[in-house]
């Protein structure tokens, strides 16, 4: 399970400065739980976004935004809505903004940070990663992650060691990931965003939160903690 926070709203609101229509994506999966981007949560943001002058032109919530093609399948059912949109907005982690922004040819804003609990999770299909930093950067990068597309975790662009869209740590399989961004970016007419410079990130964001900071089993302890004072 991977665990959700909303951004604040002031954030939000940045990403979607000078777009007018929105269509909003959930999840039902971990973000639900999350309470960050089931069908109130979502709901609740098509309310206020409507409240500051977006036009919503249709959400849906999907099972598993994690899942490209199901993602790809349900968001056909939506087709108009979401072509009328001038971008989507995704209420989930960074693996389902990911998703959703590989199968749509849109601009893909995050609506969440991705909060990291120590430990391991379990595996998902499909290329995307999340590396829970706390802060999600997605929305500057056209829906692909810098800290796990990029072997080196770059925030500002590649290395000097990329060759022909191909990164210097495997060049025999793997693409430079900011070779990708560009390409996206391109693709959604953004380039404009090659053009802003990311502060360092704080990686103390990329810590356990204190409230959570345990070994990998702190929800069964959590638990144990309970029965004691009970």
């Amino acid at each position: 399970m991977l665990v959700s926070e909303m951004k604040p709203l002031e954030e939000v609101l940045g990403y979607l400065d000078g777009e007018g229509k929105v269509f909003i994506v959930g999840c039902k999966g971990c973000a639900e739980v999350c309470q960050t981007g089931g069908e109130p949560q979502v709901l609740e943001m098509k309310q206020t976004l409507e409240q500051q002058g977006k036009t919503i032109t249709g959400y849906t919530v999907i099972d598993f935004l994690c899942d490209k093609a199901l993602t790809k399948l349900r968001l056909k059912a939506h087709e108009d809505e979401v072509m009328a949109a001038d971008s989507l907005l995704v209420m989930t982690c960074g693996i389902g903004v990911q998703a959703t922004a590989a199968v749509v040819d849109k601009v893909v804003h995050p609506a969440c940070n991705t909060i990291n609990l120590g430990g391991a999770r379990g595996e998902w299909r499909g290329s995307e990663r999340c590396r829970e930093c706390g802060d999600c950067l997605l929305d500057m990068t056209g829906g692909i992650c810098p800290l796990t597309a990029c072997s080196k975790s770059l925030i500002n662009g590649p290395c000097g060691g990329a060759k022909n869209g191909k990164c210097e740590v495997e060049p025999e399989v793997r693409d430079c990931g900011w070779h990708l961004i560009y390409e996206r970016l391109k693709k959604l007419n953004r380039l404009d965003k090659m053009r802003e410079v990311l502060p360092p990130k704080a990686y103390s964001k990329m810590e356990p939160p204190k409230h959570l900071r345990s070994t990998i089993m702190w929800a069964l302890e959590q638990d144990e903690k309970e029965e004691a004072v009970r």
